[in-house]
């Protein structure tokens, strides 16, 4: 059997607010840890029917970074929901909110 191993680091200021996200997976091309703005991991615990989340992001993340990797993440679900269900229309349905939350988001932005 094979094992695969990801190594998440946090480093947190004084008041426990993240300044850094470093990950290194043991089967990446990758020789260092890769740094990352914020991440967002879930878990499904089988026997109590309930998703548990690790959401977090480093003070230096920008509001427009947030709204892209949002989006980039419920167009990633929908890819992964299709993959794994053969749920093509709901799928696509997910996709398309993700496209209209985008807008709405961009449309902010400029208004801001």
């Amino acid at each position: 059997m094979h094992k695969s191993t990801i190594t998440i680091d946090v480093i947190l200021d004084p008041n426990k607010i993240p300044e850094q996200i470093n990950w290194q997976a043991s089967d990446s091309t990758a020789d260092m840890k890769q740094k990352s703005k914020a991440m967002c991991l879930a878990f499904w615990d089988g026997a109590d029917k309930t998703a548990m989340r690790i959401d977090l992001w480093t003070k230096d993340m920008m509001v427009d970074e947030m709204g892209d990797f949002f989006y980039q993440m419920m167009m990633a679900m929908a890819d992964t929901f299709q993959r794994a269900t053969n749920q093509g229309e709901l799928s696509s349905e997910m996709k398309e909110f993700a496209k209209g939350f985008y807008k709405k988001f961009r449309d902010q932005q400029i208004t801001q």
